[in-house]
């Protein structure tokens, strides 16, 4: 297997991080500060990706603007991940009438598109960021509720597991120490993806206005602001696309080493099984 994917993901990761926890030292000026003298100017030596149309550096912006997309990927995956996870568990190691009732209401969130149902839930509660995310966690658990169930439901019928519960074992012990480990990597490779997903929506939701309020700096945003100058000032729009297209296709090429990485191990150990393999949105 080629180790491409692995490595420009990982590096283009490594530099999200690295752009959002450095911002103040690598941004070369103030991303809010105006210079309406300079507004629309193209690329040059002082400002390499030019300035908006309120004079702002569009270098700055972008790299401010990663700790919003890094911020709403790693909350709204981590709240989703327990709360589907937890969900999940539990009704795949029940079964009975409690699956039956939980996989309903996953159905029932499944059939709404997750972005139209976003949209909706950010208009009712009102334009800002964490509201987006709280949008996104509403939307996002359903998809890791249904990979732990079906893991589970494959775990909990295993000798190690009936003999756990054989000896006395508590449901929670045998969920935690017995079953749960073994659910790690499909969750593991759906979160990588699902991070890419919440990025995309956190920046489509801004685009709308829904988002990130100025003047805080959001990718979605400046390509809101920047639309009706796209002829006249083209890199208001293309360099905030371009942070947008190489951050979640650097998570997507991430997601897809780590599942084949993941698949080839689990081969190895277990070359008479076949691990469940279920895709959701974010």
């Amino acid at each position: 297997m080629s180790r491409f994917p692995l490595l420009f993901g990982g590096g283009i990761c490594v530099a999200l991080v690295a752009a959002a926890a450095l911002a103040p030292w690598l941004a070369p000026t103030d991303p809010t500060g105006m210079d309406l003298a300079g507004r629309l100017t193209p690329p040059d030596v002082h400002h390499l990706l030019g300035r908006d149309s309120l004079g702002r550096d569009i270098l700055s912006r972008i790299v401010y603007g990663s700790r919003v997309s890094l911020y709403v990927g790693l909350v709204t995956v981590a709240v989703s991940v327990v709360v589907g996870t937890s969900v999940g568990a539990v009704a795949g190691y029940r079964g009975g009438w409690m699956d039956e009732a939980t996989m309903r209401v996953v159905d029932v969130f499944l059939a709404f598109p997750g972005i139209l149902l976003a949209i909706a839930l950010t208009a009712v509660l009102g334009p800002s960021l964490h509201n987006v995310i709280l949008a996104l966690c509403i939307m996002g658990w359903v998809g890791y509720a249904r990979i732990v169930r079906g893991q589970v439901l494959l775990a909990r019928e295993l000798a190690y597991v009936e003999a756990a519960r054989a000896v006395g074992c508590s449901g929670v012990r045998v969920l935690a120490r017995h079953i749960l480990p073994n659910v790690v990597a499909p969750v593991l490779v759906e979160a990588t993806f699902g991070m890419a997903g919440a990025i995309v929506a956190e920046a489509g939701l801004s685009f709308l206005g829904l988002g990130t309020q100025p003047p805080t700096p959001s990718w979605g945003a400046m390509l809101a602001e920047g639309r009706q100058f796209i002829l006249s000032a083209p890199h208001l729009t293309l360099w905030p696309g371009v942070a947008i297209l190489l951050t979640v296709l650097g998570i997507n090429l991430l997601g897809d080493a780590l599942r084949d990485r993941l698949d080839e191990t689990g081969a190895r150990r277990s070359p008479g099984t076949r691990s469940v393999k279920t895709s959701t949105g974010a």
